[in-house]
């Protein structure tokens, strides 16, 4: 390998390491305070980075939030992403239930992460904007899903599939957030058994 060469995949590799320190020091100090209290002075100084580092990387501790949040929603889309080709209602309707119980487990294990994340939500314009775009993301994939039903003749085809999969997502989103807050007294399987079961009924069940 040639000098330059070596020069240049050190700095790359520091370039990540720093990034890394960065991401790891955000993460502790959000989860120690919350969004509105935690500073970039703060995370920097965790991270044991110079400012003006610091700085080439994130211009501050919103865009670090986002990267963490995308992060954690990866393992949401993850559930979403898996391939959904049900041969009859019923095979929809178990899918459906298994992935809304895999959804809200996910917000449980991510608890502490998603309350930061909401906090951030309801002060930062750049945060609700991020957060209006995973949104979305889901609510394409879900459509999808619906397409692919009315299309075998499974679900109803009177029904905009993108409408149905907004209130699909918005209602998972409401319990996401409830279960974040430990403001639910049901389990999450009963939970995600009443929600698809009101969402099947409406899109599975036709003459």
């Amino acid at each position: 390998m040639k000098s330059d060469d070596m020069k240049i995949d050190k700095r790359h590799l520091r370039t990540i390491r720093t990034r890394e320190k960065l991401l790891v020091a955000a993460r502790e100090v959000f989860l120690e305070n919350d969004f509105q209290t935690t500073t970039i002075s703060q995370i920097i100084k965790r991270a044991g980075v110079g400012y003006g580092t610091a700085y080439v990387h994130f211009e501050g501790k919103d865009e670090l939030l986002i990267v963490l949040m995308e992060d954690v929603m990866d393992r949401f889309h993850q559930v979403a992403e898996q391939p959904f080709e049900p041969g009859t209602a019923e095979e929809a309707k178990k899918q459906i239930e298994q992935q809304a119980t895999a959804f809200l487990r996910l917000a449980e294990q991510e608890r502490e992460m998603l309350r930061i994340v909401e906090q951030a939500i309801g002060v930062s314009y750049i945060i609700r904007a991020k957060w209006k775009q995973i949104r979305e993301r889901f609510i394409e994939r879900i459509s999808r899903d619906v397409r692919y039903a009315q299309g075998s003749g499974l679900a109803r085809s009177d029904l905009n599939p993108t409408l149905v999969a907004r209130g699909w997502f918005f209602a998972n989103e409401m319990y996401l957030f409830e279960v974040i807050r430990e403001e639910t007294t049901a389990s999450i399987e009963e939970i995600a058994k009443t929600l698809t079961a009101v969402y099947t009924t409406g899109l599975y069940e036709h003459d």
